[in-house]
């Protein structure tokens, strides 16, 4: 599950029209996520839906839009989670559009335990980023304490003895771009927006 909904006030646009040179940073994502081996991929889409279903290559995902973005990623975990409906998902990786250097040798690590009762989360400098690994038996319980701006925090503080943490300092950089800095720094921009997108 790839989270692309916000509107990404600080850095100048919406995330999901985000671009890495001439590519949509959502693309490169799902082709990271394809090439870790995930079996299927949702892009939960909110601002500016419209316009990145334009701009990116959405073909080979399922595409959910979360009407309610503007509450925070608390509200596009619980709809990319509803969006799962095959009984034979056993376990989900989620991600943030935002990390330009996210490997598919990170998301392998965190998905190398795809089981129902998991809990998993990588590591970097010894503190819990993404990507994450929830099973599915967690799926309910996150959906109910996901929040506003802390997303599945509340439910993965509750049940902190469960995380398996993965340590992926080696294999990715888990830096999530929020600030200007940090898009002057990975060579991002954001393409102009219709008005009323």
């Amino acid at each position: 599950m790839i989270i692309a909904a916000g509107g990404g006030r600080r850095i100048g646009g919406p995330e999901a029209l985000l671009h890495q040179g001439e590519k949509p940073l959502v693309n490169q994502m799902i082709d990271t996520m394809t090439e870790a081996g995930c079996e299927r991929t949702v892009v939960v889409l909110g601002a500016a839906a419209d316009q990145a279903r334009e701009t990116a290559d959405l073909t080979r995902v399922t595409v959910v839009i979360n009407r309610a973005w503007g509450t925070g990623v608390g509200s596009s975990i619980r709809a990319g989670l509803a969006a799962l409906d095959d009984d034979g998902i056993e376990a989900v990786v989620v991600v943030p559009v935002n990390m330009p250097g996210l490997t598919a040798a990170a998301v392998r690590r965190v998905a190398a335990l795809p089981y129902p009762d998991v809990l998993v989360c990588a590591t970097y400098g010894g503190l819990r980023g993404y990507p994450m690994l929830f099973g599915r038996r967690h799926w309910s319980g996150i959906a109910t304490l996901a929040s506003a701006d802390v997303g599945a925090r509340p439910y993965l503080l509750a049940h902190k003895d469960q995380i398996v943490d993965i340590c992926c300092d080696a294999v990715a950089d888990g830096s999530r771009v929020d600030t200007p800095e940090l898009m002057a720094l990975y060579g991002l921009t954001v393409p102009p927006q219709r008005v009323g997108a």
